[in-house]
């Protein structure tokens, strides 16, 4: 059986592109969420027990452990449980190639608005134009 050779089948996975994707996916997720944004100003204040964190944000201990869970896949945060409590502590991550990716779509929107800042000062000069000519 012949199996027809694919243009992929050269091509070598880089496994630190193909996981940067994925941690920004789970960055991005875990920061959708205000409770979860609302933790990180929490945590960047003090540590806290998730116990501390759902009193703090009227909710069960159960959905906070879930918030915290999703924080702590992300690298967002890291908890302890030392004797009966679990601590919660802003994790390693300090969101470099998130701001990466932000800053370059930044400047690409900031390019693309430029443009057609330009192509809107080019019509409204070729209106006044056109209008001195119809005088």
């Amino acid at each position: 059986m012949y199996l027809a050779r694919s243009p992929f089948m050269d091509y070598k996975l880089n496994h630190m592109v193909q996981y940067r994707p994925a941690r920004l996916d789970a960055s991005f997720s875990a920061l959708s969420d205000a409770t979860r944004r609302g933790v990180l100003e929490q945590l960047g204040r003090a540590d806290a027990s998730i116990t501390d964190l759902a009193d703090k944000f009227h909710m069960t201990l159960t959905g906070m452990k879930k918030h915290v869970g999703v924080l702590e896949q992300a690298g967002l945060v890291t908890t302890e449980k030392i004797g009966r409590v679990r601590t919660c502590k802003l994790g390693p991550r300090r969101l470099e190639d998130e701001t990466a990716w932000i800053e370059r779509h930044r400047q690409l929107w900031d390019q693309r608005f430029d443009a057609l800042q330009d192509i809107v000062r080019g019509m409204t000069l070729k209106e006044k134009v056109d209008g001195r000519k119809k005088r």
